[in-house]
């Protein structure tokens, strides 16, 4: 079963095959929690929101069509469509109750200020409208072309090109502060 293609993994999940279905999660599932991980910032987030899309997945298999468009990119889609779900309705999170990321960076410093900078970063990320931050996560973050993108947002390739230099004006602005400060301490050590 590890060669079937998604089409016919979905198709044997709409005959009830769990085994198909856990493939389906198996080749997805980490792609849909780092979607909704950046989208949301929480993980616990990402997390429900990622069963969710399964779960859909599991009740909606029988109306797929192999060949409209690409199994994965519907997947894209309804994660996103959760994620900006949530978003509407939580207009406020907890940006302090986010994990940091772990690094191997050597030294502790290095490894505080990383963090320091990759929580600036979020802040700033977060700090977006939601259809900006879904365009910057999906085609930054999820590696997915413009057109991917245009397809999950359900707009056009003009509209997330806008949506992006949009986004990346204002984490530009956001960020203006870090990228002085990081050339500071290069001149401070060089």
């Amino acid at each position: 079963m590890n060669d079937a293609s998604d089409d016919e993994l979905v198709a044997r999940v709409a005959l009830g095959d769990e085994a198909a279905c856990r493939q389906l999660v198996d080749r997805h599932l980490m792609r849909m929690l780092a979607l909704a991980r950046r989208m949301l910032g929480s993980h616990a987030d990402a997390e429900e929101v990622a069963q969710e899309v399964f779960l859909r997945v599991w009740t909606h298999a029988s109306r797929w069509e192999p060949g409209r468009a690409q199994f994965s990119t519907w997947l894209h889609r309804v994660a996103t469509n959760l994620c900006l779900d949530r978003l509407r309705r939580h207009t406020t999170d907890d940006i302090d109750s986010i994990p940091e990321p772990q690094s191997e960076d050597p030294t502790p410093q290095e490894e505080l200020e990383r963090q320091d900078l990759a929580r600036r970063v979020d802040q700033a990320l977060q700090a977006l409208p939601a259809r900006q931050r879904a365009a910057v996560t999906l085609t930054h973050y999820q590696g997915l072309s413009n057109i991917e993108a245009a397809e999950i947002l359900n707009v056009s390739i003009e509209a997330v090109e806008s949506l992006l230099g949009r986004a990346r004006r204002q984490l530009r602005v956001a960020l203006a502060t870090e990228r002085d400060e990081w050339l500071r301490k290069s001149v401070e050590q060089g």
